[in-house]
């Protein structure tokens, strides 16, 4: 008796059906990592961004103008300015603002408007805000707030 090479259909179907079955378990974890890495990216390019400014303003200096650029000439004001702090970091979907409170003391607010999920983003960086109000900031880099903040990081920092 001579045996048939190959599948039968009943084999074939039962080999999709638990590859399918396997496809639709994996399919949500893939998911779910692929968010939490954006999260997680967006977290580290707001830290970025805070130490870059707060960096900027200890190297370089401050005076009744704002926080001078690193090449001396002008200080931080423009859209542009954004790319001197990160240059990696996106200007139409991160923006920074800071205001002056005096005696060296300066309030910044770095924010995105990227896509991306708030609560991934709080899991990995405690202190983001889903919002924040700041009343006339004395800089505005990067993207404006018009189109929508998704997460955000503010703090205070002093320069002596």
């Amino acid at each position: 008796m001579s045996k048939k090479k190959g599948f039968s259909l009943v084999e074939l179907l039962i080999v999709l059906a638990v590859m399918a079955a396997l496809i639709a378990t994996i399919t949500p974890v893939a998911l779910n990592a692929i968010k939490k890495s954006k999260a997680t990216q967006v977290a580290q390019n707001l830290k970025t961004l805070a130490s870059a400014l707060e960096n900027a303003a200890y190297v370089n200096g401050v005076d009744e103008n704002g926080i001078k650029k690193p090449d001396g000439i002008g200080h931080f004001s423009g859209t542009n300015d954004i790319t001197i702090l990160a240059r990696d970091i996106n200007k139409d979907t991160y923006g920074v603002w800071y205001k002056d409170l005096g005696s060296g003391q300066y309030e910044v607010a770095v924010f995105t408007t990227e896509n991306v999920d708030y609560t991934s983003v709080k899991s990995v960086l405690e202190s983001a805000n889903s919002s924040f109000n700041m009343d006339n900031p004395d800089a505005t880099l990067g993207v404006t707030t018009d189109s929508g903040v998704t997460a955000a990081y503010t703090f205070t920092f002093t320069v002596y």
